[in-house]
């Protein structure tokens, strides 16, 4: 009886300690608890020689293999969902950070009138918009390293780049207009958010290049997102159901979405079991995949000059198509604006930095580097 506590005590530490081995994976574990007992079983049959024939050895055999075999199925379904490519694939942020060599940092066609030297304004924002305020910083900082996630002028998600402005660790930020979430934070630490419009972009949605469907109405976007539309034959395509993916709270194109749906209650977004590093399993949003029957959104500049991803294509509303012109225009329904923020800021060349962006000279940058301008300059 000792032997045999002993035997199973050996499986059991062999199964977590794999497992701590595996990162945690969830999709292991099943494999990870069925190997063992696997093996455990053939040693019991052997030591109490209950597979002394060779049927008896075939038959168990089959049985354990065909246990290992389903234990296999899910690591095979997480590995072949890995091997669909995701929409907002690596961005390499580096190419924008300004003064570096041979950046793709977008440069004035003249000389700035303003140039600050000292008590530089410390900057933040969402990624689509980290381009555009680096070339305002190479316009109007002075030479200098300026990395990406630790200097005065960084890059990091919505949600962050609110946070930070919110705790004090940044003077402005560049952004799409913030959650009902972000201002009760902001309210909460007696903060108002002083909002600029700085551009306009397109809020668009898109699916996989190969989908038939070109053109989708307003209400079937709402329609889909609301989880009553479910199916693309409903909407001019082929008789497959509509993965509609989402985005994580109080990220930019998360609240655009809220907002485009009004008082429609948005359907549960598709999540994922994750282990966390606590050992625990969270839940988070799931992130956009290419599936040929998938759909998600985002902002037309991050989509078509950031990743520049040519397995989608940007899906026209009311028979519009989100281009520069359209936007300008008016034409495309789904416009906004984007906005440099502040929170109370006591330096004083962050208003000098915003009034220099709402010139002739910043709204022709604004243009260069590829989002439209608030007005007509």
């Amino acid at each position: 009886m000792i032997k045999f506590l002993q035997i199973v005590s050996v499986m059991i530490g062999l199964s977590i300690v794999t497992f701590v081995i595996l990162n945690g994976h969830l999709h292991f574990l099943q494999l990870v608890y069925t190997v063992p007992v696997c093996l455990f079983v053939l040693f019991v049959c052997g030591k109490l020689n209950w597979i002394h024939t060779k049927k008896k050895k075939r038959w168990l055999m089959s049985v354990l293999g065909v246990a290992i075999v389903i234990a296999l199925i899910t690591p095979i379904q997480h590995y072949y969902k890995l091997s669909i490519p995701t929409v907002d694939a690596e961005i390499d942020i580096s190419a924008y950070q300004p003064f570096t060599r041979a950046n793709q940092v977008v440069k004035p066609d003249e000389k700035a009138s303003l140039h600050l030297t000292e008590s530089l304004p410390r900057l933040d924002g969402a990624t689509a918009m980290y381009p555009l305020y680096a070339a305002f910083v190479e316009a109007i900082y002075p030479k200098g390293d300026y990395q990406p996630y630790n200097s005065k002028v960084q890059v990091s998600r919505t949600p962050e780049a609110y946070q930070n402005l919110i705790v004090g660790n940044v003077d402005l930020i560049f952004v799409a207009a913030p959650s009902v979430s972000q201002e009760w934070q902001a309210e909460k630490e007696g903060l108002t958010f002083d909002m600029t419009p700085i551009g306009r972009e397109a809020f668009v949605f898109f699916v996989h290049h190969k989908n038939s469907v070109d053109n989708v109405t307003l209400e079937q976007v709402k329609k889909i997102y609301a989880g009553e539309i479910t199916n693309w034959r409903d909407v001019g395509g082929k008789d497959e159901a509509i993965r509609a993916f989402q985005r994580p709270a109080d990220s930019g194109s998360q609240t655009a979405l809220e907002k485009l749906m009004g008082n429609m209650p948005i359907m549960k977004a598709p999540s994922e079991n994750i282990a966390s590093g606590m050992g625990g399993i969270i839940h988070e949003v799931s992130q956009y995949r290419n599936y040929k029957n998938a759909m998600g959104y985002t902002f037309r500049y991050y989509s078509t000059e950031m990743v520049q991803n040519k397995k989608i294509k940007l899906l026209s509303i009311d028979g519009v198509a989100p281009t520069k012109e359209n936007i300008r225009n008016g034409t495309y329904p789904l416009v906004s604006e984007f906005y440099a923020v502040t929170a109370g800021t006591e330096n004083e060349n962050v208003q000098k930095l915003i009034d220099w962006i709402l010139t002739d000279e910043g709204q022709a940058l604004v243009e260069k580097v590829g989002y439209v301008p608030v007005e007509n300059y």
